[in-house]
């Protein structure tokens, strides 16, 4: 290596071998026959060139990265100096604003999607009234009396709203008396977007648009029982007297402040989530007193008179089963847990109604049909109505079985008992599944699903408390002795 480099140095060539081999001595600068272990070490000035462009375009480039960082540190304003003794109060208060700016920002976001889910409740409800109940009643009446019951459900829309709107909102839920309103809110006074007692994440707006459907459908389910034979005005006056006489009276007992049967307050408390009582129950009955009064269509029972269209009928049925979604789950009042419990719930009972009213049917005739079908998936609707808000999803299958057989047994063989003209069985389906429905209520409600009555307190048989399933002493305290309501049940 040494002689190689002084042959280097002196300029006696630009080849120079670089093996191992030159470490032990062996003189290998004479052998010219070795030509593939030959390097070309190049002049020594250049390399140095070299490594020094190199080391500059390093720094260049360490450079370039480190200056950005350094602007914008510098960029950030530096903090007031401030003394020990304020430093706290002033991060404190700072904390503090912070905190109730992101209070409000929650609270809005959660008003909206209440908002949002009610309006959405709300067009459900509507949908069930036309097209659903039209197009279920229209498909099971004769052929020349379908524009007429599909009318008498439109009318409803129309007239029940004006209703609404100029006393019926105020009688429902205005006021606290005991079984009806006042006329604080006539003419829709005072109702704007500021929440309500009744809804307190929701503009009141919208609280009483969403209430105003479910009194639009109450009275459209009556003319099931009056179909082919009740004239178009006398049903606009009935409807009228009945809407101001029932409906708005037993609307603020069951869900107004105050109320005779208010679940939180009344003097005889009653679970009513979605309107078993006020809506199914009510219709029902009313339906049996007009079929009775009225008398029998000409030619029943002897004369047939089989649905002329049940295509119809099943579309309606499949419409009222998507819109009782909103009738339920809505009457949560907000985009809640317990709005997903009703809506399992609801659906869930209106599958093994469906379910048990086809598999009587198949026992009793043979076979099963589409019109016992969809018959039984309505009666399980509404049956469930009064517990979506306070079972759970195996309760609720049990109701809607146990609602499915005992209302085809209340539409076969109770209504050929007592030979009523029941036309559409307003009664068998509504009076009947809202009667089963509220009592199952009582023995599967929970607390731990709806605690209506408290933290902790029982709300029904399942909770352990049978013998007053939907009341308790510390919920109304003018009850007085706590087993009152044993003695006046039993």
């Amino acid at each position: 290596m040494d002689s190689g480099n002084r042959k280097f140095a002196t300029g006696g060539g630009r080849q120079a071998r670089i093996i191992s081999h030159a470490k032990r001595g062996i003189p290998l600068w004479s052998w010219p026959d070795v030509p593939h272990r030959r390097e070309d070490f190049g002049n020594g000035a250049k390399r140095v060139n070299k490594r020094v462009l190199k080391c500059c375009c390093l720094l260049l480039v360490l450079s370039i990265c480190v200056m950005p960082v350094r602007a914008q540190q510098s960029a950030v304003p530096s903090a007031p100096p401030v003394s020990s003794s304020a430093a706290p109060h002033d991060n404190s208060k700072a904390v503090n604003d912070k905190l109730a700016d992101l209070d409000k920002r929650v609270n809005a976001a959660q008003s909206a999607g209440d908002n949002a889910w009610m309006l959405v409740s709300a067009a459900l409800v509507l949908m069930m009234t036309g097209p659903g109940l039209a197009l279920f009643y229209g498909g099971l009446v004769r052929r020349k009396n379908t524009l007429a019951i599909m009318m008498q459900s439109f009318a409803m829309m129309g007239l029940i709203t004006v209703l609404w709107a100029l006393v019926g909102y105020s009688l429902a839920f205005g006021g606290s008396g005991p079984v009806i309103g006042d006329f604080k809110y006539a003419f829709l006074r005072g109702v704007g977007v500021d929440p309500s007692s009744y809804a307190p994440t929701v503009p009141h707006l919208t609280f009483m648009v969403y209430q105003l459907m479910f009194a639009v459908i109450t009275p459209a389910l009556i003319t099931g029982a009056t179909a082919e034979r009740m004239k178009f005005s006398g049903t606009v006056l009935f409807m009228t007297l009945w809407f101001l006489v029932v409906y708005a009276p037993l609307a603020h007992m069951a869900w107004g402040n105050g109320g005779y049967l208010n679940a939180v307050g009344g003097r005889f408390p009653c679970l009513d989530f979605a309107g078993g009582t006020v809506v199914h129950i009510s219709s029902g009955v009313s339906a049996l007193v007009c079929a009775l009064y009225m008398g029998k269509r000409t030619g029943f029972p002897k004369q047939p008179m089989p649905p002329h269209s049940l295509v119809l009928s099943f579309i309606g049925a499949c419409l009222l089963w998507v819109g009782w979604f909103g009738f339920n789950a809505g009457s949560a009042l907000a985009a809640s847990g317990l709005a997903s419990s009703a809506f399992v719930a609801t659906h869930f009972g209106a599958a093994a109604a469906a379910v048990g009213w086809s598999v009587a049917e198949w026992i009793k005739n043979g076979k099963a049909s589409a019109l016992g079908a969809i018959s039984g998936a309505v009666a399980g609707l509404v049956a469930i109505t009064p517990a979506a808000g306070f079972v759970g999803p195996m309760p609720a299958l049990v109701i809607g079985l146990v609602a499915g057989v005992f209302c085809y047994l209340m539409v076969t063989r109770v209504k050929a008992i007592f030979g009523y003209d029941d036309a559409l069985d307003a009664f068998g389906v509504h009076g009947a599944g809202g009667t089963i429905g509220a009592l199952l209520t009582g023995v599967f409600a929970q607390q731990v699903i709806n605690p209506i009555f408290g933290a902790g307190k029982p709300a029904g048989g399942l909770d352990g408390h049978w013998g007053r399933s939907a009341t308790s002493s510390s919920v109304s305290p003018s009850l007085g002795d706590s087993h009152l309501w044993e003695r006046w049940l039993f």
